[in-house]
């Protein structure tokens, strides 16, 4: 036990399944397999979608909701549910002096726009020049601000009044893993005593899905098991959703008084050549440099449902029990490696393992977890894993 423990106090979770630590608990022990999706909004594709939030609960003037757009909202939301379960929100030296690390990608594009420019490149050859005059007439200006990464925290601090240092890291999963990592280390040597850290990403909207589309990785149909999608598509399906975390050393967290969900002990991260054959070896790798515990393991994955990827993870995993959340939720991207991180605190603080979500392939766990394994890997690259203990 050290004083620069990183213990987890704060648990933000907003997604199809609802909002908070302990919906998503619940949601979680009794699963609903298969879950609720739409297949009708983006044929032929399946999303998980949010469902009917009161923005207002955590993002209280309407101006600010207005300018955000909804996976602004979402990493806004979840960051301040994250900030009420700590015991933060409000507090305005704790906020004063609390740092931020997010991951997000960019903003929604104007479809109207994108649609007036290929319908008038039909007929003209000067494509520089129409570019120029859709760029200076078509789109509005705030549209740019709109699409900046670093709004999401620029937000968080507006709204929840987070003024430390800000840092958005890009890259999907590998985004999340990497936001993780370095708060963790930013705490561990004494540079950090309280961070912020999480992320959001929204599908439901055509250019978000045409990212997954291009090459080759998204589902198409209806819903299959995670650990099984081979049949039509790529494998993915996506989800609306946000994961924040608070995270302290352990001497900040004791002087508030805080018991904490758990600690995150280490995380490892890399980006292997997705060569056939390699990715396994390469998250077994991940995986034996965290030293996670041997016999029953406990894993909670944020396996994509992408087709090579998650077939290396499912051979990486054998011998484990683990657990695919993104059959429940969706695959949220820049939120994934945060969102798992999140249910693997909620065990261990609850003494209790998720039930399988796929009994073909998903096996039991006895008994009330000491260490719990959060694995992301991406869809297209970068993977991480985190080990979470008891605190």
């Amino acid at each position: 036990m050290s004083p620069r423990d990183v213990v987890i106090t704060g648990i933000g979770l907003v997604s199809c399944l609802g909002e908070g630590a302990e919906a998503h608990w619940q949601a979680f022990m009794a699963p609903v397999v298969p879950p609720v999706t739409d297949s009708t909004r983006f044929p032929p594709y399946t999303i998980h979608a949010l469902p009917e939030i009161d923005w207002g609960l955590q993002i209280p003037k309407r101006g600010d909701q207005r300018q955000m757009e909804t996976w602004q909202r979402l990493g806004v939301y979840a960051a301040g549910l994250a900030l009420d379960d700590s015991g933060i929100k409000g507090d305005a030296g704790l906020c004063a002096t609390m740092d931020m690390i997010v991951a997000a990608g960019g903003g929604e594009r104007d479809e109207e726009v994108d649609a007036n420019i290929l319908e008038a490149s039909l007929s003209r050859n000067d494509t520089e020049i129409l570019l120029n005059e859709k760029l200076t007439t078509d789109l509005r200006p705030t549209l740019f601000l709109a699409q900046l990464s670093n709004l999401m925290a620029g937000n968080i601090s507006i709204v929840h009044n987070v003024t430390g240092s800000s840092r958005t890291f890009m890259g999907e999963e590998s985004a999340g893993i990497s936001a993780v990592e370095t708060a963790a280390a930013r705490l561990r040597a004494g540079t950090s005593s309280h961070v912020l850290v999480g992320g959001a990403f929204q599908t439901e909207h055509p250019d978000m899905l045409l990212g997954y589309e291009l090459d080759g990785h998204l589902q198409h149909g209806a819903w299959e098991p995670l650990w099984h999608r081979s049949a039509e598509g790529g494998g993915v399906i996506s989800g609306s959703g946000a994961a924040f975390l608070v995270l302290e050393t352990r001497e900040h967290a004791v002087a508030r008084g805080r018991t904490p969900y758990a600690i995150i002990d280490r995380v490892a991260s890399s980006r292997t050549n997705r060569a056939p054959g390699a990715l396994a070896a390469g998250i077994g790798r991940l995986l034996d440099a965290l030293a996670a515990p041997g016999g029953d393991r406990l894993v909670i994955s944020g396996a994509s449902g992408a087709i090579d990827a998650t077939a290396a993870e499912l051979s990486a995993l054998e011998g484990s029990a683990f657990r695919g959340i993104s059959a429940l939720i969706g695959h949220v991207k820049e939120a994934e490696f945060p969102f798992a991180i999140a249910l693997a605190a909620l065990a261990i603080s609850r003494g209790a393992a998720l039930p399988a979500l796929d009994n073909m392939v998903e096996t039991p766990f006895d008994g009330a977890p000491d260490a719990v394994l959060a694995t992301t890997v991406g869809y297209y690259r970068g993977e991480g894993a985190a080990l979470i203990r008891k605190a």
